[in-house]
């Protein structure tokens, strides 16, 4: 409906069939693999999954198959090469603020999910998709990118942009992991961080940062977006939206700060976490952390560059 919104336009029509019969054919991949999991297993518990997985059943031509159609279910909610013949069209034909969402929040969503699914039910198998993730980050990245320099039309050309990044997420999934493990188990409860700045100091270092520039501490990149954000709010005179951003931004801090807490004044209890050495992981660290302090020591550069970027827009 919303890639349709422009009710009298084609390309708005082509847009919103297209998402929907290519997205309806994607759902019944989805649901069928679901199904034949189901059937194989007895179970849709990703945990439960995971045992029967590490216990021998990932051999399961029922399984297999099973697994294989949700790749494709997620293969088209990402729009990674095979599966992405729907979205310069979408793109295109949908209004520019709804191509954003769906090109940024559906995403993230879906890879969120897509994550869990690999690493809490297929881990013990992950030699073996990841074989099959290497080849769909090459095709997305040589196939969007390639078809991008041939295109004339800004939106379309995004698009095809965006299925490269997609390519390039899934480099990070195939060489990266789980940096933090508890028993055998990604580290992502608040509890598990507990006593991590005095076992790993720079881990928890880099972990603060991140967390402070979330909150909009200074001297950050979260800061720096803020204070814009912020800023433009006001020069337009929404004194009240920009207010409630900041109020909005105190209550975050609160949970942020429980984790920064839990890190540095609580003891672990049980297993103590454990840090898996990953040079994939390490390098991401080292980028974020510098593009984090990079940007909110010295903003003005990139943010120079930003507003020249957009000036063609406002013409």
């Amino acid at each position: 409906m919303l890639a349709g919104f422009f009710r009298s336009r084609i390309e708005a029509g082509e847009a919103s069939m297209k998402y929907f019969l290519l997205g309806a054919f994607a759902s019944g991949f989805f649901v069928y693999g679901i199904a034949l999991i189901y059937g194989a297993t007895g179970s849709t518990n990703l945990d439960k999954l995971g045992v029967a997985v590490a216990a021998g059943a990932g051999r399961d031509p029922l399984l297999l198959i099973g697994f294989g159609l949700l790749v494709v279910g997620f293969g088209f909610k990402i729009s990674s090469v095979p599966f992405h013949m729907w979205t310069a069209d979408v793109y295109e034909g949908a209004p520019t603020s709804v191509t954003a969402l769906i090109a940024t929040g559906s995403k993230a969503a879906a890879f969120a999910a897509f994550l869990r699914l690999l690493l809490a039910s297929l881990r013990p198998v992950q030699a073996d998709w990841a074989v099959l993730l290497w080849g769909m980050a090459v095709l997305s990245m040589t196939v969007g990118n390639v078809i991008a320099l041939a295109q004339q039309n800004l939106k379309r050309m995004l698009a095809f942009s965006s299925i490269a990044h997609v390519g390039y997420i899934l480099v990070g999934i195939v060489a990266g992991g789980a940096l933090l493990e508890r028993g055998g188990e990604e580290a992502v409860r608040i509890e598990d961080t507990a006593g991590l700045a005095n076992r790993h100091p720079l881990l928890g270092l880099a972990l603060t940062i991140f967390l402070l520039s979330l909150i909009g501490i200074p001297p950050t990149a979260g800061f720096v977006g803020k204070f814009y954000l912020f800023g433009a709010a006001v020069r337009s005179g929404y004194y009240w939206l920009a207010v409630i951003g900041v109020l909005n931004s105190a209550i975050a801090a609160y949970y942020y700060l429980r984790v920064i807490v839990s890190m540095y004044m609580r003891e672990p209890e049980g297993t103590p976490t454990s840090v898996v050495p990953s040079f994939a992981g390490a390098l991401a660290l080292v980028v974020a952390l510098w593009g984090v302090v990079q940007l909110g020591l010295l903003p003005a550069p990139l943010f120079d560059l930003a507003q020249s970027a957009v000036l063609p827009l406002l013409r």
